[in-house]
């Protein structure tokens, strides 16, 4: 009998060799469609390990240890022993701190979109939930391009002699006296807040807008339980008061066709340029927004101007250099017959230095707080949805690989720029601070006339640092201010 071609190829019998070809081809088939399946319902990120590291206590997790230690030894210890990622729990959340420029760069700008902003509910509230470091999207870049046109160059030149004004108003209350520097820092950079804020009308509502919002913050840091008594509660109240206030300034504004002054003036005249679209921000954004950047503006720029004086203080050299350069500056505005103008605050290197110098080493924002919008593969391992993810500003500010000798104080080094991504005081990416140039301006004023009319010595020996959130020389840095001889 005779075969055809066909039945001998298709016919397992009569070949061994065959069979064993079919069985493999079958098995193969079969382990490629079950590892599809396990893909499909089990993927890569789902079998990735969560990064190294502690999570502390229950429900308090590793927060006490971060606010007691020095930030310093908490992030490096860890740092040493788990890598440049770990987990932690702090603030009631699970967390992934990375400490390195790259991944930094990662969360805040190449990926931001996967990295949402966030903050504890009740600090939301207390600032308001339309303020612009709550939200991203479409909404979030057109509030930051309205909040950054009021800190252009060609905005804060009109500021100069009103930041000014402040400062020499201010200082001689100082003279002969023992202060506390952190809290006559506050007074300071609150005054500079507000008038950015609001321009320098002398509207009837803004001495009740201080009043409620020192009454506000004095609930920031603590517990949010909203009970009556408690600090937040009555934060909470302040909120309230401060809102309707803010309201009513707003009407009247609207009202009169005035929407000229500050940062409130720019965002009641929000329009579409091009197109004359009528795109107004409703009350509760402006409100919102407006407070928003009081709280951004305060705090921080206070604190750093606290470590400023006693940076200076600890290291004579350099406050006798600055002493010099700013000595120069006030011969020709004496010969002028002037005040400070933006193009002398340009000129002025060495003092420059000196504050980007200070921003490195103290560091008052240690990091920041974003949130895995789902779960994300990142370095090789997952960050479940919902983690909050932090970047360790002061670590990459302390690394020897970067800054060499990072526990001295040396404005020298910023007179090479340092490399991307290693500096980063204001943040970085579509997030970060858009006030910075507005703190450094306030920072150089203020310095060019403390330093060449007045002298300060520090009261008591005690050195260290205390956190109330943010770093700051213990008790305030107390100093006696004199008169320059």
């Amino acid at each position: 009998m005779q075969y055809s071609p066909l039945l001998l190829v298709v016919s397992p019998t009569n070949n061994p060799f065959l069979i064993s070809l079919v069985l493999f081809l079958f098995s193969l088939v079969i382990l490629i469609t079950l590892s599809q399946l396990l893909c499909y319902f089990y993927p890569k990120h789902k079998r990735l390990q969560l990064p190294p590291g502690s999570m502390g206590w229950p429900y308090l997790g590793e927060t006490l240890k971060l606010y007691t230690e020095n930030p310093n030894s908490f992030f490096s210890n860890r740092q040493k022993r788990y890598g440049d990622i770990f987990k932690t729990h702090i603030l009631g959340c699970p967390c992934v701190m990375i400490s390195s420029p790259e991944a930094a760069k990662i969360v805040l700008v190449t990926k931001a979109h996967l990295f949402k902003p966030t903050y504890p509910p009740s600090k939301e509230k207390m600032i308001g939930p339309e303020a612009l470091f709550f939200h991203q999207g479409d909404y979030h870049s057109k509030l930051k391009k309205l909040v950054q046109s009021s800190f252009l160059p060609c905005t804060l030149k009109a500021s100069v002699s009103d930041i000014e004004n402040i400062v020499l108003n201010f200082l001689p209350t100082w003279e002969n006296n023992t202060i506390n520097t952190l809290h006559e820092m506050k007074k300071y950079a609150f005054d500079v807040a507000i008038i950015s804020a609001f321009g320098d009308n002398k509207e009837l509502e803004i001495e009740g807008i201080k009043n409620l919002y020192h009454s506000l913050e004095k609930g920031y840091n603590s517990m949010p339980l909203n009970f009556p008594g408690t600090p937040f509660h009555k934060s909470m109240k302040a909120r309230k008061l401060l809102n309707e206030t803010l309201r009513k300034l707003i009407a009247r504004r609207r009202k009169n066709n005035n929407i000229d002054g500050g940062l409130l003036g720019v965002l009641l005249g929000s329009r579409e340029q091009k197109t004359g679209k009528n795109n107004e921000l409703s009350d509760s954004q402006i409100a919102d927004n407006v407070i928003g950047v009081i709280f951004a503006a305060h705090d921080t720029t206070a604190s750093v101007l606290t470590w400023l004086l006693k940076y200076l203080h600890d290291n004579h050299h350099l406050l006798q250099a600055v002493t010099k350069e700013q000595g120069g500056i006030k011969q020709r505005l004496i010969e002028a017959n002037r005040g400070l103008t933006w193009e002398d605050t340009r000129n002025m290197p060495l003092t420059s230095r000196v504050i980007q110098e200070t921003l490195r080493t103290a560091s008052i924002l240690s990091f920041t707080f974003r949130e895995a919008v789902h779960d994300v593969e990142f370095e090789g391992y997952l960050i479940p949805k919902g983690w909050k993810v932090l970047p360790l500003f002061r670590s990459i500010h302390h690394c020897a690989e970067f800054f060499p000798h990072p526990e001295k104080f040396d404005p020298s080094r910023f007179e090479v720029p340092p490399r991307p991504n290693t500096y980063m005081p204001f943040g970085n990416g579509v997030h970060s601070c858009p006030g910075s140039e507005l703190a450094k301006l306030e920072m150089l004023i203020f310095l060019h006339h403390l330093t060449t009319t007045y002298r300060w010595e520090v009261v008591g020996d005690e050195d260290g640092i205390q956190y109330g959130p943010f770093p700051v020389p213990k008790r305030g840095f107390p100093i006696m201010v004199h008169p320059q001889k």
